[in-house]
């Protein structure tokens, strides 16, 4: 989606960081954060399942070119980690930091009512900008290829 966004910023000749600062709404966070969170919300949640703490990456993306950096970044973390890491995390413990307020989670639930719809929210709200500033994506580009 995010490689036909720029095909789509060029083709219109337009400054691909207005689409990257683009927003559902104003009081939203614009696409390029978007996938930031998305990104952090993959490899933060297979790095806490292995008990592991995940990988701090600087949210410093100003380009398609980074952000599809990024993403394939989050991607390669994620396969290094085998089932063999994870099976079992259903009853680990997650110990969780937001805003200053610490919280201890189940895996399971972490994965399932944390983890995974925030991914969802933020890849659908990435989507969802995308769609409505005519970048021509489509549900086989949100599903993917596989």
């Amino acid at each position: 989606m995010l490689s036909k966004a720029a095909a789509h910023a060029e083709a219109k000749a337009f400054d691909p960081a207005a689409l990257l600062q683009a927003r559902l709404y104003p009081d939203m966070f614009p696409l390029v954060r978007q996938v930031q969170i998305c990104t952090d919300f993959a490899k933060g949640a297979i790095a806490r399942l292995a008990g592991e703490e995940p990988p701090a990456w600087a949210d410093d993306e100003v380009s398609f070119s980074d952000l599809i950096t990024r993403v394939e970044k989050t991607a390669a973390y994620v396969g290094t980690f085998g089932a063999d890491r994870i099976d079992g995390s259903e009853a680990r413990e997650i110990t969780l930091v937001r805003r200053g307020q610490t919280s201890v989670v189940m895996g399971q639930s972490y994965l399932l009512d944390q983890a995974m719809p925030n991914f969802y929210f933020h890849l659908t709200t990435a989507y969802a900008i995308l769609r409505r500033n005519g970048v021509e994506v489509g549900k086989k580009d949100y599903l993917g290829t596989s």
